[in-house]
């Protein structure tokens, strides 16, 4: 006979696709898997969880959806991504006990909704970092390259037809590079640079050994780490004590012409002392995909930058998130059965 006593009913507060669905039921079958593929806004791209704006649920369907939503034990997702909307089902669902945020960083979303601390401390949160490390690691890699080969310099050379006299590129087996931040994602950015034969120093809190990394820096030595690294790489999420990490004193301390890539929230640099040191030269290059402030003012100086790379926040976009992500949510859904700690459990307090 199945075993109705250790099971968890999950509701789908997010677009996922019905093969996606399934696959969670096969990997873990003690999950009730409640889903109403009209009620979700629909994916207008991979991953957008979110869904379509131009959805709008009737007052039926939108009572529909709460109820299903105030049903759960278990949330697949903030419901429409809507830390509001969070905030509501949290006060209304006294059984609710874990919700699986779609974002690396959502901890930021749990921090939006306001929750109460009985709410915080009933209610487990987890992320899906770790799930984007492979694509935010390759951005990053591309990043620190276009900087290494003066890719800004080849396309307007090129633009103009213009040969110019040659001139020597950087060396990636001849640099140092330092990831701020060795989580999920910093730990497949060591990876990546360190089998392409780079120098790797690493900034931790732990302490512990990560694969790949050559040096580990506590992150109270950053300022005097910089001066002595070909490039930066910034992991972090966004949190008080990682806003502007990376501002006026750490530029002022840099290797000149010292490429920096962002591929973790905007919100670790400071743009405007970022633009300071690219005009000034102590920044050589800037690849970034995140940005205080999203979309990207059409003011701000960083669009027509000549050492600039503009990425719409889209390097971690891939059509195999959605998989990911859901085995990610099968497994710990089988950790909390059998009573083991999940992975990237929100901190409740940092809400990191």
């Amino acid at each position: 006979m199945p075993d109705t006593q250790n099971r968890l009913r999950a509701v789908v507060a997010v677009p996922l696709s019905e093969a996606h669905c399934r696959l969670i039921e096969e990997l873990e079958p003690r999950i009730d898997l409640v889903r109403d593929h009209s009620l979700t806004h629909p994916m207008r791209g991979p991953a957008d969880w979110s869904g379509d704006p131009e959805h709008v649920r009737t007052t039926d369907e939108q009572a529909a959806f709460d109820a299903m939503i105030d049903s759960a034990e278990v949330l697949f997702g903030i419901p429409d991504v809507d830390p509001a909307a969070l905030a509501r089902t949290a006060k209304a669902n006294p059984n609710l006990r874990w919700v699986m945020t779609m974002a690396a960083g959502g901890g930021s979303q749990v921090k939006a909704a306001g929750l109460e601390r009985e709410q915080l401390d009933r209610i487990a949160f987890t992320t899906s970092a770790g799930v984007h490390g492979g694509p935010l690691a390759e951005f990053a890699l591309f990043g620190v390259l276009a900087g290494a080969k003066h890719l800004p310099r080849l396309t307007a050379d090129q633009g103009a037809r213009e040969w110019p006299e040659r001139w020597e590129m950087r060396q990636l087996d001849e640099m140092t590079v330092l990831v701020v931040g060795l989580g999920g994602i910093g730990a497949e950015c060591a990876r990546r640079f360190n089998a392409l034969g780079a120098r790797v120093w690493g900034t931790t809190r732990s302490g512990d050994a990560v694969e790949g990394v050559d040096r580990l820096i506590p992150i109270d030595e950053l300022e005097d780490a910089v001066a002595h690294v070909d490039a930066i790489v910034a992991t972090l999420p966004g949190t008080e004590a990682t806003h502007h990490l990376l501002g006026e004193r750490v530029f002022r301390a840099v290797r000149p012409g010292v490429i920096v890539a962002n591929v973790g929230r905007g919100t670790v640099i400071d743009e405007a002392a970022l633009t300071t040191a690219l005009d000034d030269g102590r920044v050589g290059f800037a690849a970034l995909d995140v940005f205080e402030s999203e979309p990207l003012s059409a003011a701000s100086p960083l669009w027509s930058h000549p050492s600039v790379l503009v990425s719409p926040h889209t390097a971690a976009l891939s059509r195999k998130e959605e998989e990911r992500i859901a085995r990610r949510f099968a497994d710990d859904a089988s950790r909390l059965l059998d009573g083991l700690p999940m992975r990237s459990v929100v901190d409740t307090v940092e809400f990191y």
